[in-house]
């Protein structure tokens, strides 16, 4: 009978005392001796992107008093009142002038009528021709009404060599950051299928588990109106789909933005995706939809037991004319008295300087652009002395380039380099600078305390100071260069004695500190035995209070 009841008494401990860890880790910030800290403490690159920074800096004071109290909070779960941490940081102090003129501009994409408008019977400019003349009249002609001072970035391509007849891309989207102006049409499904990503974009249904959803991804119409003996390619990878039907390619001629009341076309290709790399498919054949205009999708399914994960990083169409490698340009022109003239002192990174940075995964070639994981501040001082080797001293110019963010997608940036001292220099956007926060009634709140603890010096200055007030316990601080804490002792030093001591010692230390700038000032005492104790103060009404 005891054992039964001994079985019982342990089973019961074991229902009821689930977790006891879990009642010490909840005790130890209300206990009475709670964990006091005091840390310095530098973000990482890896803490940026947990605040969802992907600039890697905070853009004011108020944003990092805002978002740091949460990150200190799971950092330091069981510290208690009375700790403190400095959190160093990367405060954005802004571009420099006039970069965001560039960065912000408009753009125009140069198509395959302009060149031939300029003379070209290929699909960009050939080497030997000087874009920088021919583009002002591509300008003149299609943007209806410019405005005085307008900027515009004209992006081109033009031939390394000159261009051999075969297929040559007429409709060319390049899905690297960007989702290239196609629209997300969700037909089930409650989970983001098509996202952007840095290099290309993908087809998802796995959220930690698969999900089923059905979500389209349309192109905006393409005109393909005079355009004959047509053809397709997709540049993609699958992986994980275990009915690759489920994904499909479609083509429509009548879709006004309603994918149910459109007639689709499947195309079915030959040459198989890749899996873990982004392979080209065959060349297809397009001619069905010559001279037509068209809306091409690509269809996301995913079920609860298949959800496959679909990469897409080009698609083009294509027919047969000058070919050849080409260099994606940009030039910057601004509409200055009635014509659209080049601006100097702007460079803008062509896929060619991109490439020459390295084009292997994680290097600036891989898809075009810097991003958080590769910054620019690593690549560009050493392409600007490569490109640029001759820079006379105070020279300036502005660097604009592709940037892919994986929280705001693709975009421009730009710096402003300068010639000191032989050297191509950017421009600072960001500080490094420190904000401390203190632990105060259950949360972490930006705090300005400053931790000062006395010297010799500062005994001296007292027992000078407060010798008439105070003979005994100055005259035994004299002696022992302490404060005599022992209560009822003769050289007694009581809490009142002890924040004049304060006053004297901060007028002296910080004598300009502004009104409720707070100390905690750390003081030798003895309370029978040699030790330290702390005095929280703030200055309120020009004079040291207690907290």
């Amino acid at each position: 009978m005891k054992r039964i009841i001994y079985c019982l008494a342990i089973l019961g401990f074991t229902l009821v005392g689930c977790n006891p860890m879990e009642d010490i880790y909840d005790g130890l910030d209300s206990s009475a001796d709670p964990i006091v800290g005091t840390d310095f403490y530098t973000l990482t690159s890896d803490d940026y992107a947990e605040l969802d920074l992907g600039f890697g800096s905070f853009n004011s004071i108020d944003e990092a008093k805002t978002l740091l109290p949460g990150f200190l909070a799971d950092k330091y779960p069981f510290w208690g009142e009375g700790s403190s941490v400095t959190v160093g940081y990367n405060l954005y102090i802004g571009s420099a002038e006039g970069v965001s003129d560039f960065t912000g501009s408009d753009i125009y994409q140069l198509t395959n009528s302009d060149y031939a408008a300029t003379g070209s019977d290929a699909f960009g400019f050939y080497p030997n021709t000087d874009a920088t003349t021919k583009i002002p009249d591509v300008l003149t002609a299609q943007i209806a009404s410019p405005t005085e001072g307008q900027i515009v970035l004209a992006k081109y391509k033009q031939y390394f060599e000159n261009p051999v007849v075969g297929l040559a891309n007429i409709v060319d989207y390049n899905f690297a950051g960007s989702f290239e102006g196609w629209s997300i049409v969700e037909e089930s499904g409650s989970d983001d299928a098509w996202t952007s990503q840095s290099g290309y974009v993908q087809g998802n249904g796995f959220f930690g588990g698969q999900f089923a959803n059905v979500e389209w991804l349309v192109s905006p119409s393409i005109d393909l109106t005079g355009e004959n003996n047509l053809k397709f390619q997709i540049t993609h990878a699958l992986k994980y789909a275990t009915d690759a039907s489920l994904l499909k390619i479609l083509v429509s001629t009548d879709y006004t933005g309603d994918t149910g009341a459109a007639t689709w076309d499947e195309i079915t290709l030959a040459t198989p995706p890749g899996v873990d790399t982004l392979d080209p498919s065959e060349d297809y054949d397009f001619s069905a939809y010559d001279g037509q205009i068209i809306n091409v999708a690509f269809k996301y399914e995913s079920t609860d037991t298949d959800a496959g994960r679909w990469r897409i990083s080009n698609m083009a169409i294509k027919t047969l004319g000058a070919t050849g490698e080409t260099n994606s340009k940009g030039e910057y022109f601004i509409y200055s008295g009635g014509s659209w003239e080049a601006i100097e002192g702007v460079y803008y990174l062509s896929s060619a300087d991109f490439d020459s940075m390295g084009e292997g995964s994680g290097q600036p070639g891989q898809y075009n652009n810097f991003s958080s994981s590769i910054s620019p501040n690593d690549y560009l001082p050493t392409f600007m002395s490569l490109t640029f080797p001759y820079g006379q001293e105070e020279e300036e110019l502005f660097i604009i380039y592709d940037y892919y963010s994986s929280s705001s997608g693709a975009q421009r940036r730009g710096n402003l380099y300068t010639v000191t001292e032989g050297e191509w220099k950017g421009h600072e956007s960001t500080i490094s600078t420190t904000l401390q926060f203190g632990f105060e009634d259950g949360v972490w709140v930006p705090d300005n305390t400053i931790r000062y603890t006395m010297s010799d010096s500062d005994y001296a200055a007292i027992v000078s100071a407060l010798a008439t007030d105070y003979p005994a316990a100055t005259t035994s601080m004299d002696n022992y260069g302490n404060m005599d804490r022992r209560p009822g002792n003769a050289a007694e030093w009581t809490d009142p004695m002890v924040l004049d001591a304060i006053n004297v010692v901060l007028d002296i230390v910080d004598p300009s500190a502004e009104e409720e700038q707070k100390y905690i000032v750390t003081i030798d005492v003895y309370n029978g035995s040699n030790t330290t104790e702390d005095f929280a103060v703030i200055k309120m009404g020009g004079v040291w209070v207690y907290q």
